[in-house]
């Protein structure tokens, strides 16, 4: 059984507690804010691990790389304090159980994994990704979404099971190393967490946007700048791995983009709502989606790129309700290079 690299000590000795001072959701002075963090590493109740709303956020804010967020939801399994509740996480983990029927498989070209969302297989076409193959399914779920349901254990029984498919099926079968991620769930899976719990990773995950950025200095003669500007909105899996935003900033540079100045970006980003709306918060969906969207329309944003499918199925339509065309970062590529664009328009 994998375990948790984390080290209590950190945390004992940290002056400054950012892990819940930084904390968007969760109101803490100092002091109070050490005494939460106490409880926690004593196995004790804390407001935090009831109030917490998953946002992964914390990860990014601890300046040791001390996994707190994922030692708040190790706690909160062993003290059975459930953010989604039972009936919907029982059915969520019996429904996204590894099928079986992943086989050894012959893919020319690079290998693009598309985790278990088989709908976005139709954008993956054109230019952009020619020659491009393309792995989904169950079987390659990388099950990163566990952490908002408090079940580390699934992640630690599943996770190793994926990586050995996706190398031995995919990767090793086809005498390639790297794989292609579409999801920042999958490159922070394979980058991050698995690190954190001790898993050996045997190839290189490629983030999709070093894809991009790649293909668009091969294409850039086919480039016809959007000239729009844009809202960014950043997906919570983002937090594990903050080293790949300025590729966004790259991406929009080359596509004739501007990423707006506002208030939720960045640091201070703002989930979707999504995950809240199942653990069925919906006083605090309805805030932060509109604190969100306000922002973004504030700020003269004609466009709310998404690379979150997620995200994008949750707020796009509320996005495009307030004046703003909803598109993947994907397809915004796309799009400047004169392709028909699948979802976003």
């Amino acid at each position: 059984m994998t375990s948790l690299q984390f080290q209590p000590e950190l945390c004992r000795q940290c002056p400054t507690v950012d892990c819940l001072m930084k904390c968007q959701h969760i109101r803490l002075d100092l002091e109070a804010a050490r005494e939460e963090r106490l409880k926690i590493l004593e196995g004790r109740d804390s407001r935090v691990l009831r109030d917490c709303l998953t946002c992964y956020a914390c990860e990014e804010y601890c300046p040791y790389g001390n996994h707190p967020y994922y030692q708040i939801v190790e706690e909160q399994e062993r003290q059975g304090i459930w953010p989604v509740p039972i009936p919907l996480t029982k059915q969520q983990v019996a429904m996204m159980t590894p099928k079986g029927r992943a086989a050894p498989e012959k893919l020319p070209g690079p290998i693009l994994d598309l985790c278990y969302f088989p709908m976005l297989a139709k954008t993956i076409r054109g230019k952009l990704y020619e020659g491009v193959s393309t792995v989904v399914g169950s079987d390659i779920f990388c099950n990163i979404m566990w952490l908002h349901f408090a079940k580390n254990s699934v992640i630690r029984e599943r996770l190793p099971k994926v990586i050995d498919t996706l190398w031995n099926f995919y990767l090793k079968e086809n005498d390639r190393e790297e794989v292609i991620c579409y999801h920042d769930e999958c490159y922070g899976t394979y980058t991050q967490l698995a690190p954190a719990f001790g898993i050996t990773v045997p190839f290189r995950p490629i983030h999709l946007f070093e894809y991009l950025i790649q293909r668009l200095e091969a294409l850039k003669d086919r480039i016809r700048p959007i000239g729009l500007k844009a809202a960014y909105q950043r997906p919570c899996s983002n937090r594990l791995i903050p080293e790949t935003q300025p590729l966004v900033d790259e991406i929009f540079r080359r596509v004739g983009v501007e990423r707006v100045q506002r208030e939720y970006d960045g640091e201070n980003a703002l989930c979707c709502g999504g995950v809240l709306q199942a653990m069925q918060r919906d006083d605090q969906v309805e805030d932060i989606q509109k604190r969100n969207l306000d922002d973004m329309q504030a700020s003269g944003a004609g466009l709310c790129v998404f690379n979150c499918p997620f995200c994008f199925f949750t707020l796009g339509e509320a996005a495009a309700n307030r004046g703003m065309m909803p598109i993947l970062m994907s397809e915004l590529c796309q799009y400047a290079l004169g392709e028909k664009v699948m979802l976003g328009g």
